[in-house]
């Protein structure tokens, strides 16, 4: 068993702190990853606090990783020890199901293992990159190009690909109108990709002290959703809003800004479930669609855009001892844009 340092929270209730456990030795087509960095994702405050259904303690978090190749497996051909890797929010799954043969592997109907907070093909609880190293099939893991800051590389594991993938399935690009509700670690993503792509974005925030910092992303429009005048000038204004937000919030208001046949896509996760009216989507022909993370494939491909166009999150780059501040200012709103734990601090 190779011997791992990480954090962890020992149940709902704990904080997160320093705690040894053991991964897999490497199997033939497995790789070992040295661990450099790990990005903070709002979904590890929900899972390790129990907020969306009872979790799996300990509980060691992560699922936006990037470092260097230690060792591989005899039959392992994708990586060569010392090649830059990532893993992102998946595992292992099947293989076999139409979602994993359809690149979809993140909503594997058989046998799909999270990154972390889920149980391993053995039966035994799987750990996250809050820690040294980590050990995956070298099918679940994904190249990263030399070219782009590693430790901003990071939430592009989750955070890119969550808002790409998106954007790409409903083809968001040049004479669309997109709209993007919160300016967070998914939301200044979404900025990112949507003027890459060629689409007019618009963010939406309750913080007018955004304004500035949306238009340096590239923003070309910034709404204060709070303000009913301007909530009122941007009625039927938009092909698409894709909402970011994790906490619970309201999104009638934003629906009425959609055009007719305009799509509402949410990504944010929030606990609370939504409320709206049927005649809502009923008038203008809007539909409410979800999005969770990507496959295999759309998240090398985004990885491999992201390569070519220059693309990274904006992060802050801080000790793991530090963790529970991250999470403290997550939840206020007050990070730009996405948390990243310097591994070597562990």
């Amino acid at each position: 068993m190779i011997q791992t340092k990480g954090y962890a929270a020992q149940s709902a209730e704990s904080n997160l702190e320093p705690w040894n456990f053991e991964r897999r030795e490497i199997g033939a087509h497995d790789i070992q990853i040295s661990i450099s960095y790990c990005g903070v994702c709002h979904t590890d405050i929900h899972l390790t606090r129990n907020e969306w259904f009872p979790g799996i303690f300990p509980m060691v978090p992560g699922h936006e990783i990037v470092g260097k190749i230690a060792k591989v497996g005899n039959h392992v051909k994708k990586f060569k020890v010392g090649d830059l890797a990532g893993v992102g929010v998946i595992v292992d799954s099947c293989r076999e199901c139409e979602d994993c043969r359809n690149g979809q592997e993140q909503f594997c109907n058989v046998s799909p293992v999270q990154t972390y907070n889920n149980l391993g093909k053995d039966g035994k609880p799987v750990y996250g990159g809050y820690s040294d190293n980590i050990v995956v099939n070298e099918d679940f893991a994904h190249h990263i190009s030399e070219k782009l800051n590693l430790a901003a590389v990071a939430p592009l594991l989750c955070a890119g690909i969550t808002t790409y993938s998106p954007l790409r399935r409903w083809k968001v690009g040049k004479g669309h109108k997109l709209a993007i509700v919160g300016l967070g670690g998914l939301g200044h993503m979404g900025v990112k990709f949507g003027v890459a792509f060629g689409a007019e974005v618009t963010v939406f925030s309750t913080s007018p002290n955004k304004e500035e910092a949306a238009r340096t992303l590239g923003a070309h429009h910034f709404i204060v959703s709070k303000d009913e005048a301007q909530m009122k000038a941007a009625s039927r204004s938009f092909d698409f809003i894709l909402d970011t937000v994790a906490n619970d919030h309201d999104i009638n208001p934003y629906m009425n800004t959609l055009k007719t046949n305009g799509i509402y896509i949410n990504i944010g996760m929030p606990a609370k479930p939504w409320e709206i009216s049927s005649f809502t989507l009923a008038t203008g022909n809007k539909v409410i669609a979800g999005s969770g993370a990507g496959g295999l494939p759309e998240t090398q491909e985004m990885l491999n855009f992201c390569a070519e166009h220059n693309i990274v999150s904006d992060i802050e780059l801080i000790d793991i001892k530090d963790i529970h501040t991250a999470f403290n200012r997550m939840e206020k709103g007050d990070v730009r844009y996405r948390f990243v734990i310097d591994m070597a601090t562990l």
